[in-house]
């Protein structure tokens, strides 16, 4: 398995399909689960993959539409059926906080998730690469019961505010720049073995500084992009994206209805994608009214994108691509 990899548990917008389940997908991402937007029967297709309640650790909801959340309840009763450890933080949208409360606690059931809830009060660094939850987006309710927390997260998690009917955010994962080591440079300045680290931990080691013997690697990028419009959020989110998941309900000829119900289009999916650089491009939440989801792919390479293209499908696994 790799280590960094989207699982695509549904791909339906609105209504679910004979070959489509709701939404719902997991990043795998160096130990991290971030389950995004479950849908209704979220749980169920978890059982058709490797992902387990144990492997997640984050939820992330974009809005509050049932196709995006009726799954919500189930997995939280299921995580609690299973008796995960370790703590889970869910961000949302603040404006929602009463919905989120009902799916929390939609039946009754023997509670045991240690749930900290971080809802988003506005765009802005949700958890920074340090581990420090930060208070200019969201905030957070930490459960009285005790217990060791889970550590941090690696990577920098953002949030973006979009343009659909009801307030809705996009979220993008940034993994903090690092440096290559370049044994040949090494070699010719005698650093060797401990050495090494010693080096990368301290910038100067007899004399030679680390950007000497090294080269900048750019972390990986992450985005996800569901029920939107065109507009400054979503550009800003599929910026210089590694893997980009973004949501293409119709087709170009119903560009219209799609400004009218806040959604994209396959072709505006892809023109984004191209003026951003994304590397790997994910279109999923397909209306129902199409069968074949090949011609979205063709829309997309139409408005000029030219790399890595995903029409997903419900069970995918799609690795997030290897660092440059």
């Amino acid at each position: 398995m790799s280590a960094r990899e989207l699982v695509v548990l549904g791909t339906a917008s609105q209504v679910p399909t004979r070959q489509r389940n709701h939404n719902g997908y997991v990043l795998l991402w160096d130990g991290e689960g971030i389950l995004f937007d479950p849908g209704e029967g979220t749980q169920r297709q978890m059982l058709h993959t490797s992902v387990a309640a144990h492997d997640l650790t984050r939820i992330c909801l974009t809005h509050f539409h049932g196709d995006h959340t009726l799954g919500l309840p189930g997995v939280i009763q299921h995580m609690s059926l299973d008796g995960v450890p370790h703590e889970v933080t869910a961000h949302y949208p603040a404006s929602g906080q009463r919905y989120f409360e009902r799916l929390r606690h939609a039946t009754p059931f023997h509670d045991t998730l240690r749930l900290r809830e971080a809802p988003v009060e506005e765009p802005g660094v949700l958890v920074a690469a340090s581990g420090t939850h930060l208070t200019t987006a969201g905030r957070e309710r930490i459960p009285e019961e005790g217990g060791a927390q889970r550590p941090e997260a690696p990577f920098t998690l953002e949030a973006h505010l979009l343009s659909h009917r009801i307030e809705t955010f996009g979220y993008r994962l940034t993994e903090p720049d690092t440096r290559r080591m370049l044994p040949e440079r090494l070699a010719e300045r005698g650093i060797r073995g401990p050495d090494v680290g010693r080096l990368q931990r301290e910038g100067e080691l007899r004399g030679v500084r680390l950007e000497e013997v090294s080269a900048p690697r750019r972390g990986q990028r992450f985005a996800f992009v569901m029920d939107t419009r065109l507009c400054d959020g979503v550009q800003e989110l599929a910026e210089g994206c590694d893997l980009l998941v973004i949501e293409s309900t119709f087709l170009r000829a119903e560009t219209e209805l799609a400004e009218v119900s806040g959604h994209l289009t396959a072709f505006q999916a892809g023109r984004v994608a191209a003026e951003a650089g994304v590397r790997h491009l994910v279109l999923t939440h397909f209306s129902q009214r199409y069968q074949d989801t090949a011609l979205f792919a063709a829309e997309a390479r139409d408005a000029g994108f030219r790399g890595e293209l995903t029409a997903a499908r419900d069970l995918m696994r799609i690795p997030v691509p290897p660092r440059g």
